[in-house]
């Protein structure tokens, strides 16, 4: 408890915390040194690369006897591929099943990325925008090019809305052009900031748990956060696969 003490009262004369719950986001080199260059093996690197073998591991190796009473691994992989493949009939309809696999692979990289995460001692991949950008930006430019691919000129017709009056429709083409570019933002943003809140809340409650008189209050705290930032993981997973159903029904079907 000195030794605590002796801690807490350095930081609290340099005027910063002891414990800094963003340092668990900081990108660095597996093998240790300073320069990060882009042929540099980082803990993102690693974790990315845990994330793309769970997914192979639950749908392939999971799933290759394909046993009529399933295991666990085929029983959750046949579960997600029910839950999705419903998910993209239900609102792209018919016409979307065909994009089913890459919305599906979607969904499992986001939701494994995420789960890992909440390994103690992990790198939360999509905490980072410079993943979550790279898939948002995948989705807004496969939709926009299938959208013109397959309707041509009259998938401008996404931002005419044909249905309000003549006057108001320039003025709602404008909101509509601007919305539809905002989509990559709003999509990568969600994704990467509620996981990096839900992280950084319980790292906070964990620097408060070595204070023996709220360290019990601590630890109720940090199973709380625990149990929400799993569902967490799972629902902004869920919400980046259904945005990108609904802006790929939208490249298929533009008109108002």
């Amino acid at each position: 408890m000195a030794g605590q003490a002796e801690t807490a009262a350095d930081g609290a004369e340099k005027g910063g915390l002891v414990f800094h719950p963003m340092d668990q986001f900081i990108v660095k080199p597996l093998f240790g040194g300073d320069t990060i260059a882009w042929y540099t093996l980082t803990n993102v690197t690693l974790w990315l690369a845990l994330a793309v073998l769970a997914v192979v591991a639950l749908l392939v190796l999971g799933t290759s006897k394909r046993a009529i009473v399933p295991g666990r691994s085929q029983s959750i992989a046949e579960l997600a591929y029910g839950f999705i493949y419903k998910m993209v009939e239900d609102i792209c309809g018919k016409e979307g099943l065909k994009y089913f696999p890459y919305i599906m692979t979607l969904f499992m990289f986001i939701v494994s990325a995420n789960f890992l995460g909440l390994i103690p001692t992990a790198f939360t991949t999509t905490s980072h925008f410079a993943v979550t950008v790279v898939l948002a930006l995948a989705v807004f430019l496969t939709v926009t090019i299938l959208g013109f691919v397959k309707n041509g000129t009259a998938f401008l017709g996404l931002f005419w809305v044909s249905s309000a009056p003549l006057a108001l429709r320039p003025i709602l083409a404008v909101i509509e052009l601007i919305s539809y570019f905002v989509r990559p933002v709003s999509h990568s943003i969600r994704l990467a900031g509620n996981l990096m809140a839900g992280h950084a809340v319980i790292k906070v409650f964990a620097g408060f748990a070595a204070v023996a008189v709220i360290s019990p209050v601590s630890v109720l705290a940090i199973t709380a956060m625990f149990g929400l930032e799993v569902l967490v993981s799972f629902i902004q997973a869920y919400v980046f696969t259904i945005l990108t159903c609904v802006y790929l029904k939208d490249a298929l079907h533009p008109s108002h």
